[in-house]
């Protein structure tokens, strides 16, 4: 079976169930805050593993082998669609001030990047894939900069419920 069928319930979760969950959720889960300086870069880097992993998963198999890395792929990738259906439903959910301090939220600044992590991980422990994993990587990494776009924008709009926020909240895990 091509990974690529493991995007599916991925996409359905991120995009369907999101607006499910509320109208404005998935305009602002797609909002990207301005970038700046070396974010710009990463911001091209994060758009194009995406689209390296989304690409990559066609060409990939996951064989139904029942080994180690079958059942501990399968058991991640199960845990981060979880993550990612919980973090959808809380990001759709914000504060009346508009942040979201709730749910998932309370342990961590970005579940929704943690969970497509631990999804992607399965997915790459499933295709037994070093190349896929490594595109997860670059990935997280540029990832990492547009979270830091995404939180200078959130102290501009909330400030000090923000930096609150930030003192009590971890930015991962």
């Amino acid at each position: 079976m091509f990974a690529v069928f493991f995007l599916i319930p991925f996409l359905l979760i991120r995009f369907p169930l999101l607006s499910h969950f509320g109208k404005s959720a998935l305009s602002r889960a797609a909002y990207f805050a301005p970038v700046q300086g070396k974010e710009k870069v990463a911001y091209v880097i994060y758009q194009l593993s995406n689209l390296a992993l989304f690409i990559t998963s066609f060409l990939l198999e996951i064989k139904f082998d029942f080994s180690v890395f079958f059942y501990a792929g399968l058991a991640i990738y199960l845990l981060g669609l979880t993550l990612c259906a919980i973090s959808m439903r809380d990001f759709a959910r914000p504060d009346a001030n508009g942040m979201n301090t709730k749910g998932l939220y309370r342990y961590s600044r970005n579940p929704m990047y943690v969970a497509y992590f631990v999804c992607f991980l399965g997915m790459a422990l499933l295709t037994k894939s070093l190349t896929f994993f490594i595109i997860l990587i670059i990935f997280q990494l540029s990832g990492h900069w547009i979270i830091r776009s995404e939180e200078r924008w959130c102290l501009t709009q909330f400030d000090q419920a923000y930096r609150d926020y930030m003192r009590k909240v971890r930015r991962y895990l």
